[in-house]
């Protein structure tokens, strides 16, 4: 970004996020959409006439990568990509930040305050899931869910097993630990429905002997996301998963640019079409300058205060807080199915592409 002339009043803004390890494609595709939005869509109030958007790499070394944006004393912060890297950063400054990479429901009052939750919590990711087919398949009544036991993983099975409860599925749980997925999918109890949430390395390790069994339907986590079970071909086909964006089911927008002016403009300037973190990062974006727009200030507070009255429509969705968690209350997880090769949004029904197919593979 250009440097302020004369003048001028630029808002300065700081994106932490992975651009190494593991999570880097992920980290670099959020900032994709923040430079976007900084540079085309930040609708900025008097006195500031743009963003000088800094990105620093949490990747290697997170401490120093957060001391270092830290140090130079940004107008707004904005989040990393992953929920461990959310949960440390929140864990490590009382500044505010604007989390659109993070979905652990752990973000949450009254330990993180000052965190501004943008995306749906991990705790709703296989709600949509059984309540598609409790509505498609009234034969289902028995549910296996695999999960590992990191934070992430029990934040999923958590809220796995409360919708279960209220839809009057009966859940069995098997837990395993990060990289011993594979030993334990033996233990899997036979049901009408599967449920598998782990770290995308693990899913990908007990796909094809979980999905050789027969299951009314099935599920993993890493199945909304278009790249991560790829491998598994032809039996990726009929499986369920959540997506927290998919630009072909997005709603109409009454704040920012609609959904065919960002998938245009972001493929203009980066050459692919978005992926969901860089929509959630432009979304982020968007409404830290709505807040700015009604609080007419950047500080913390105002900031905070600004979002927790908000309630608008982004290309992303629906945004809302709730008072009593901090959590995000409106944006809506989609659930999609694998149907000819392409994800296919089947749940909720008023964004549904295509009606859930089930029983899949009896």
């Amino acid at each position: 970004m250009k440097r302020p002339q004369q003048g001028t009043r630029l808002l300065r803004a700081t994106l932490v996020t992975p651009l190494s390890g593991s999570l880097a494609p992920f980290g670099r595709a959020c900032a994709n959409g923040l430079t976007l939005w900084a540079r085309h869509a930040a609708q900025l109030p008097p006195p500031w006439t743009g963003v000088e958007l800094d990105v620093y790499d949490l990747g290697s070394d997170m401490a120093a990568g957060l001391q270092a944006a830290l140090n130079t004393r940004p107008d707004i912060l904005f989040g990393p990509y992953g929920s461990n890297t959310m949960l440390a950063m929140a864990r490590a400054t009382q500044r505010t930040i604007w989390n659109h990479g993070g979905a652990t429901s752990r973000l949450s009052l009254p330990e993180f305050p000052q965190v501004i939750n943008v995306l749906s919590p991990a705790s709703t990711y296989f709600v949509g899931v059984l309540q598609a087919v409790r509505a498609f398949d009234p034969v289902a009544t028995t549910v296996s869910l695999f999960h590992a036991t990191t934070g992430f993983g029990r934040d999923v099975a958590g809220g796995a097993i409360k919708a279960a409860s209220e839809l009057q599925f009966k859940l069995q749980s098997i837990s395993f630990k990060p990289q011993q997925a594979a030993t334990m999918a033996h233990t899997v109890p036979d049901a009408d429905v599967l449920l598998v949430v782990g770290n995308f390395a693990d899913e990908l390790a007990v796909a094809t002997p979980l999905l050789t069994r027969k299951w009314r339907a099935s599920a993993f986590v890493g199945a909304g996301v278009e790249e991560v079970l790829a491998p598994l071909g032809k039996l990726r086909e009929g499986l369920l998963g959540p997506a927290q964006w998919i630009s072909t089911a997005a709603l109409e927008a009454d704040e920012g640019p609609n959904v065919d002016w960002f998938v245009k403009n972001y493929k203009k300037m980066v050459g692919d079409d978005p992926p969901y973190p860089a929509a959630q990062a432009f979304a982020a974006g968007l409404l830290c300058a709505r807040c700015l727009r009604d609080s007419g200030c950047c500080e913390d507070a105002d900031q905070l205060a600004a979002a927790r009255q908000l309630e608008c429509n982004t290309l992303y969705g629906a945004f809302r807080i709730d008072p009593q968690s901090g959590l995000q209350a409106a944006h809506q997880v989609l659930i999609v199915q694998w149907q000819d090769g392409e994800r296919r949004v089947v749940w909720p029904p008023e964004q549904a592409e295509r009606p859930l197919l089930v029983p899949f593979n009896q």
